[in-house]
């Protein structure tokens, strides 16, 4: 497309630039593919075994990121794998509906406002790209101890192998051990929230994401993920995992899941296996100054993270991966000044989106009533139509 990102590769007699990636979630996963499309070697470790492949519920992808995704070859069979809709409804507890509301189409006109597609299936078809791609993967793989000097970075891995390359890219999540081993000391903190999550079959009625504000949680939603599924979720107060049984997980959910009507009965019907029930804190991050020590550089939720009252987490991580590998391939130095232009191009976009999401939440733990949640939903999602 005449708008992607020009990444040339090495002329022909130079060594392509060497690049370790930390982890293969969606960011991880993406800066790899553009890099390798790039023409520069790359090697991802992934600490799991399995590469997250069957973990997750569901996941609702706005524009923006369908815009990465499309960048990254895959729109297709993302296009398949999921569900798309256009509008987002709002509902009494009871069923209903309250007001039906238009979503913006982040990503421009020619992709769906929104799609909701199952987590794993996302993940695979993101593995498959990276495998396609060439890169160089060793999953159950974690980076031990990294030093540096003015030409890259030594990398010493948990089996005991080492490897050296020019840059490192710390796509390892909100707890990410690669921040702090670069002197990084920003940690997550729980914004008050908690969700419950599951997927479930698809009722005939559920075309779109509808929301509840109120009844027994703060938030009662769910999204269609396919034809024949989706994913549900309450949001409530956090409380203190020790107090909760894994063996109660589907009584604690259906219990609140009762106290709502439309789709909810049909749904809640589903909610039987403890095992099939994710229960999550809601947590917010946002490293500021800078994203990078030397060559090691954040990605993703490594460098910040948002509650998905917004459902941008997964955008803004698909967002870096894409700004990232343009400057990596534009020919510039990979210095300090290169990685502050990442930083500074980015820090805006993602501190609007962290403060809109956070507000979101507070305003519900505090009761406000009168709250401008539709403006300030309004507001944020303009500016996301903004290339990043």
């Amino acid at each position: 497309m005449a708008d992607s990102p020009t990444l040339p590769r090495p002329r022909a007699g130079e060594t392509p630039p060497t690049v370790l990636v930390i982890g293969g979630g969606a960011a991880g996963n993406a800066i790899t593919i553009l890099l390798r499309r790039a023409g520069m070697d790359v090697d991802l470790i992934e600490a799991r075994p399995d590469w997250n492949a069957t973990t997750g519920s569901g996941i609702t992808l706005q524009g923006n990121a369908l815009r990465v995704l499309r960048e990254l070859g895959v729109w297709d069979q993302v296009k398949a794998s999921g569900y798309a809709f256009g509008s987002l409804g709002v509902t009494a507890p009871d069923g209903t509906v309250l007001f039906e509301a238009e979503d913006i189409r982040t990503g421009g006109k020619d992709l769906p406002a929104t799609l909701g597609m199952q987590r794993p299936q996302l993940q695979q078809i993101l593995i498959d790209a990276v495998r396609a791609s060439g890169a160089s993967v060793r999953l159950g793989t974690t980076a031990e101890i990294l030093s540096q000097n003015a030409h890259g970075v030594s990398v010493r891995f948990n089996d005991g192998t080492t490897g050296g390359y020019d840059l490192v890219i710390a796509a390892d999540g909100l707890g990410s051990a690669t921040r702090a081993a670069i002197g990084i000391s920003d940690k997550p903190e729980p914004t008050g929230m908690a969700i419950w999550r599951i997927a479930a079959p698809r009722p005939a009625s559920v075309t779109r994401t509808d929301l509840s504000y109120g009844g027994p949680a703060y938030i009662a939603g769910y999204c269609p993920t396919g034809e024949n599924t989706i994913y549900a979720y309450l949001v409530e107060a956090n409380r203190d995992r020790a107090t909760i049984d894994p063996a109660a997980h589907a009584d604690e959910m259906r219990r609140l899941a009762q106290g709502y009507g439309g789709a909810w009965p049909e749904i809640t019907t589903h909610i039987t296996d403890p095992k099939k029930v994710n229960y999550t804190w809601f947590d917010r991050l946002l490293v500021e100054g800078s994203w990078h020590r030397g060559r090691v550089v954040l990605i993703g939720d490594a460098a910040h993270c948002c509650p998905p009252t917004m459902a941008q987490g997964a955008a803004m991580s698909l967002e870096d991966a894409l700004v990232l590998a343009e400057l990596l391939g534009s020919g510039q130095h990979w210095g300090d000044e290169l990685f502050q232009a990442y930083y500074d191009r980015r820090i805006p976009r993602v501190r609007t989106v962290v403060e809109a999401s956070v507000q979101i939440g507070q305003w519900q733990l505090d009761g406000v009533r009168d709250a401008d949640m539709a403006g300030l939903i309004g507001r944020t999602m303009t500016l996301l139509k903004e290339r990043p």
